[in-house]
């Protein structure tokens, strides 16, 4: 970071971080990550269409998939604009106002798809313990509301923290850690007294991501208790499979999270290169990764995909 002498608020510059000692091979390293994003884009796009177009994608589980679906989108249009201005067009600096932007929607979106993984724990939960009111609990209405809660709690708990970052002094340039911005970076690199953005942000990831993960895995351990509960060994696998898919993305969402913290507090400064290759993955991993698990596991998904390549080609035809 550079001296905190000519520290001025609201009008630094930050510079983007890249591979550090790879700076030679960025072009190539950046490929695979470059790759991953398109698909991502693609196949969430894929599979947006298909549940807002297909009828029999309209039950409460897919509608929860769509959301999720939209959050992963959200977050690949939050990094993938930086990702590729740093590593194509080699332009690292960031202005104080877009960073703060990026910060903002990134964070956002993050505690956007935790929340709806936590909504679709309770749809899997309500699915299993009461088959028969499934649909008349899980309304249209309801969803709605559902969603709409998860959005205000995402934009409530960000919002502090970009008004925040402008009461503090920041160098005039100062280098990021990553390929993007993230609060705690941010807050870092701040010349002056931090403890109110610490506590803000503290108490954000407090209230969102491990208040949900809590709350997931409680609802799994009512899911368990209930499964256990049904008399036929038949029935008991077949509740639990409905869940591996949900509970494939749970894990795709949380362990990078945590293999990155883990890495920043163990060897973040042995192995730099791998810290930024994680912080990147960490958030491109689950967008790449759910379509494909979705697609994988579920029947109606595959089949809404092959009626409409057999209609496109009829088309063609």
């Amino acid at each position: 970071m550079f001296s905190c002498n000519t520290s001025t608020s609201g009008h630094s510059t930050f510079l983007l971080t890249g591979f550090p000692g790879l700076e030679a091979f960025q072009h190539w390293v950046s490929i695979p990550i470059n790759f991953i994003c398109a698909v991502s884009i693609l196949g969430n796009s894929i599979i947006l269409f298909l549940i807002r177009t297909d009828p029999a994608l309209h039950e409460p589980m897919y509608i929860f998939l769509s959301m999720l679906v939209a959050s992963d989108l959200g977050l690949c249009a939050s990094t993938f604009p930086t990702m590729v201005r740093l590593f194509w067009l080699g332009a690292r600096e960031l202005p104080f106002d877009l960073c703060a932007a990026q910060m903002f929607f990134i964070h956002a979106f993050t505690y956007v798809e935790s929340g709806v993984l936590l909504a679709m724990a309770f749809d899997r939960f309500i699915a299993i313990r009461d088959p028969l009111h499934y649909t008349t609990i899980l309304t249209r209405s309801a969803m709605a509301k559902v969603g709409i809660a998860i959005l205000v709690r995402a934009v409530l708990l960000n919002l502090p923290g970009p008004i925040l970052l402008r009461r503090l002094l920041f160098p005039q340039i100062s280098v990021l850690s990553h390929c993007y911005c993230l609060h705690c970076d941010l807050v870092g690199l701040a010349c002056s007294d931090t403890q109110i953005n610490s506590f803000v942000g503290l108490v954000s990831i407090l209230l969102s991501l491990c208040l949900d993960s809590f709350l997931i895995m409680l609802s799994y351990a009512l899911i368990l208790r209930t499964v256990l509960g049904i008399a036929s060994p038949g029935e008991q696998l077949k509740a639990l499979n409905t869940c591996v898919s949900h509970l494939c993305i749970v894990l795709i969402f949380y362990l990078p999270k945590l293999g990155l913290s883990v890495l920043h507090r163990v060897e973040k400064h042995s192995y730099p290169a791998l810290a930024v290759l994680m912080a990147n993955l960490h958030f491109l991993v689950p967008p790449f990764m759910n379509p494909i698990v979705y697609c994988i596991k579920s029947k109606q998904i595959r089949q809404g995909l092959l009626k409409r390549f057999q209609q496109k080609k009829v088309d063609i035809s």
